[in-house]
C-alpha cells in the first residue's frame, strides 16, 4: 500500500455565515458545499459565494453533469441547481448515518459514516446495488479517473484512501495533518481534491 502525507494547496474560507461543512461536490465550474445554512457554491479561481439554495444538507453532496444530489434528513434529494427545485427523493441507506455522496456511471455511492461502509445506489429507487466495508468512520466518497476514493475521519486521525471498489483493499493512503479532519471528498476530475473541513468552515485541497 502506498502511504503518504496531504500536501495542502490552498485553502478556502472559512465562508461569512458558514460555520460547518457537511459535503462537497464540483460542477465543472462551482464548488458546492453542505452546511447548516444550505447548499452554497463558489469560484475555486477566487473562492468567492456564487450561488445559495435554502436547502436542508447536512451530509454528503454530488452532482451527476446535470442535477445536483444532497443528503439531509436520513433522504437523499435530486435537486435543479438553477431553481433548487426538489425533482426525487429516494431513502439514504444509512437511514440518517450517511456521510459521504459521489456520483459515477449512473450509480450514487453513499458513505455510512460509523456503520464504517460505502454503498453502491440506484438513484431512482434507491436499492442497494453493492456494499463495501471499511475499518474506519468514512466521512467522503469521490470517483476519479476509474479511482474510488473516500474520506475517514475518526478520533483526532483523518486520512484519504483509494480503495478496491470491490473488495475495499486499501490501495493508497494520503494522511491528513494533525487536527485536521475530512467531511465531503471531492475531485476536479484531475490532480485537486476537495475536502470539507467539518467545524472549521473551511475546504481545503490537498494534491493527488
Amino acid at each position: 500500500m502506498k502511504h503518504s502525507s496531504a500536501e495542502i494547496i490552498r485553502e478556502y474560507g472559512p465562508f461569512p455565515g458558514t460555520d460547518t461543512v457537511h459535503g462537497v461536490s464540483f460542477d465543472g465550474r462551482k464548488v458546492w458545499f453542505a452546511s447548516n445554512e444550505g447548499l452554497r457554491a463558489f469560484d475555486p479561481d477566487n473562492g468567492e459565494i456564487t450561488q445559495e439554495l435554502a436547502i436542508a444538507a447536512d451530509a454528503g453532496t454530488a452532482f451527476d453533469g446535470k442535477y445536483l444530489f444532497q443528503i439531509a434528513d436520513a433522504v437523499i434529494r435530486k435537486i435543479d441547481p438553477d431553481t433548487g427545485d426538489v425533482l426525487h427523493t429516494i431513502p439514504a441507506p444509512g437511514n440518517g448515518g450517511d456521510s459521504g455522496l459521489a456520483w459515477a456511471e449512473g450509480s450514487l455511492w453513499v458513505g455510512q459514516h460509523r456503520g464504517r461502509k460505502i454503498h453502491q445506489v440506484d438513484p431512482e429507487t434507491g436499492t442497494v446495488l453493492r456494499t463495501i466495508e471499511s475499518d474506519r468512520f468514512v466521512t467522503g466518497v469521490t470517483w476519479v479517473d476509474d479511482e474510488l476514493w473516500h474520506g475517514t475521519w475518526e478520533g483526532e486521525q483523518s486520512d484519504l484512501r483509494r480503495i478496491d471498489p470491490e473488495t475495499g483493499e486499501v490501495f493508497e493512503r494520503i494522511e491528513m495533518p494533525e487536527g485536521t479532519g475530512v467531511s465531503g471528498l471531492e475531485s476536479d476530475g484531475r490532480e485537486r481534491l476537495f475536502c470539507g473541513g467539518g467545524n472549521s468552515g473551511t475546504i481545503r485541497v490537498i494534491h493527488r
